[in-house]
């Protein structure tokens, strides 16, 4: 399947004031990312050090950019305006491997 990475930034209702783990709807968001890391859409994921605005960067699993945009798009953040999509790529991964998928190793 191909890779995707993702950039987000924080929006409009993103209190500058407030760490991340502070902003409104937290819980929420953490648990829905958790559940987009349990399902393997999610890769790899997490805040980049940028200490003018708040960013994230993701690295997804998924069939197409739409399937991407559309999925990112239910995010309680997403939907609250406390972040938005600034950049996305398709990546083709040439070093190293991403973490494999227990299920689908091969049994030894």
């Amino acid at each position: 399947m191909p890779h995707f990475v993702v950039v987000n930034e924080q929006g409009p209702a993103w209190e500058n004031s407030r760490p991340m783990r502070d902003q409104k709807g937290w819980n929420e968001h953490a648990a829905f990312m958790n559940a987009l890391e349990s399902e393997r859409f999610i890769v790899l994921g997490g805040p980049l050090r940028n200490y003018s605005k708040h960013r994230t960067l993701l690295i997804c699993n998924a069939p197409n950019e739409q399937v991407v945009r559309t999925k990112l798009a239910e995010d309680p953040w997403m939907i609250a305006g406390m972040l938005r999509i600034i950049e996305l790529y398709s990546w083709e991964i040439l070093l190293g491997q991403l973490p494999v998928n227990p299920a689908q190793s091969p049994s030894v």
